[in-house]
């Protein structure tokens, strides 16, 4: 419940801008038909580093509409109808973290996300420094902690990550080496 005993929103019912192939807003559609029917939205990652450089990580809940239960090491998420990338990129990362007064996330690079099996995104690739202790969203985060890139590494073939966020995290590496 809320705190004004309304039931929460339905995520599902969260209304999206669909894109083309250029990103260009091409409709509307609920987040579970969006889902449900492999219709391009937007999205954004967001890497969050604490004052020692280390990358937050956290295993999601096991009632996300995606990828339940698996580790991720960006927060994030989709892209509202009528949102910016910038302004959903701050919006996650204050829900996700639990964090107010976040600075705004600096952003990086954008690409196409495509699993192979017809789900494709935009993405918006961003990192902000968090050096308030997080409180993450229960309803979004099952568990956390703070690695370095070496601790990170070292779990990368022993834990379930989400798809996309490994497709976006080889692609910031990509990007920081070159």
């Amino acid at each position: 419940m809320t705190t004004n005993d309304q039931p929460a929103p339905d995520p599902s019912e969260e209304i999206l801008d669909i894109v083309d192939e250029n990103d260009e807003v091409v409709g509307e559609a609920p987040r579970g038909e969006a889902y449900a029917r492999g219709l391009r939205h937007r999205c954004v990652f967001i890497q969050a580093r604490d004052a020692e450089g280390r990358v937050f990580v956290h295993r999601r809940t096991p009632i996300k509409l995606v990828y339940p239960s698996m580790y991720d090491m960006f927060v994030g998420g989709v892209v509202g109808a009528g949102e910016s990338y910038d302004d959903a990129a701050l919006r996650e990362a204050q829900e996700e973290l639990g964090v107010q007064r976040l600075p705004q996330p600096t952003p990086l690079f954008k690409f196409l996300y495509d699993d192979g099996s017809g789900h494709t995104w935009w993405s918006h690739l961003y990192e902000v420094r968090c050096d308030l202790p997080v409180n993450p969203q229960v309803e979004e985060v099952a568990w956390h902690t703070f690695l370095t890139d070496a601790e990170l590494a070292q779990r990368l073939g022993a834990w379930a990550w989400v798809p996309d966020g490994l497709a976006a995290y080889e692609r910031l590496r990509e990007f920081r080496a070159g």
